[in-house]
């Protein structure tokens, strides 16, 4: 929306087209104009050459600040590149198919990404670096710790504001839950659990990271009714990744001394 402002007239036709730009909310525009306008000056561009600059200007301005506020808001911190990480370590982890899922592909099918393994194996790094992917495709994302969904879920009983609470994990294209299963469920949590993997089952897309296999999550559950209907839905067209071999987080030494293998 155009400003209503007040102001003395401008100067001259390039304080005035700032001005305009001002008015009309094009901020970055209006602060490229001057360097624009200096270069149009010198190399005489087109009307319009010099017209899809401007709005090229302003564009890309204003997409660079969408991805800010979107990166900010995925809750993703540092993510780290994949240009270092050893593949070769991993030998049941095909890195054609993470190449496949760093497209985001699997967000328009609305397909689940599970990454299964034991602490150390880059499961974490994987899942972050493809949601990181999909941040940049302009999807929304959301990353959070299992158990820190559950106690929000959980604190929003209280106050009476589970659906608005849960709403916030349904609404993102991508939602991370990483350390899946890193402690037993509780009758309540299954309960938080369940509703949310049915509410995005086909609707949207979660990239799960966790520390056991399927024949395990059983005992994550209360009754193995649940833990099935769970596992279920998110198992449903989704792409497994299995994460093998040694851990990164080998320890070396302490006070210079190597450590024995237990």
């Amino acid at each position: 929306m155009a400003r209503n402002t007040r102001r003395a007239p401008a100067s001259n036709p390039s304080e005035e087209l700032i001005q305009l730009a001002t008015d009309l909310d094009l901020t970055a525009l209006a602060n490229t104009l001057p360097e624009l306008l200096e270069c149009a000056e010198n190399e005489s561009p087109s009307f319009t050459d010099f017209g899809l600059t401007m709005f090229r200007s302003e564009i890309d301005a204003r997409k660079t600040r969408r991805l800010e506020r979107s990166l900010k808001r995925s809750r993703l911190g540092v993510v780290e590149g994949l240009e270092g990480f050893d593949f070769a370590a991993r030998p049941k982890l095909d890195p054609r198919v993470v190449k496949e899922l760093l497209g985001c592909r699997f967000v328009t099918e609305h397909r689940n990404i599970l990454c299964l393994g034991r602490a150390g194996l880059g499961k974490t790094r994987i899942a972050k670096a493809i949601a990181h992917a999909a941040c940049l495709a302009d999807y929304s994302v959301l990353c959070v710790h299992a158990a820190d969904m559950v106690e929000e879920l959980h604190a929003s009983h209280a106050d009476r504001t589970f659906k608005r609470a849960l709403r916030r994990f349904i609404k993102p294209a991508v939602l991370l839950i990483d350390e899946f299963g890193y402690e037993p469920f509780n009758s309540e949590a299954t309960n938080y659990l369940f509703r949310l993997v049915s509410a995005r089952h086909r609707q949207g897309s979660i990239v799960l990271t966790a520390n056991t296999g399927f024949s395990k999550w059983r005992n994550l559950f209360p009754s193995e009714a649940t833990a099935v209907a769970t596992v279920d839905r998110l198992v449903d067209a989704a792409t497994i990744l299995r994460f093998t071999g040694k851990s990164f987080r080998q320890p070396k030494n302490i006070v210079g001394a190597p450590l024995e293998d237990d």
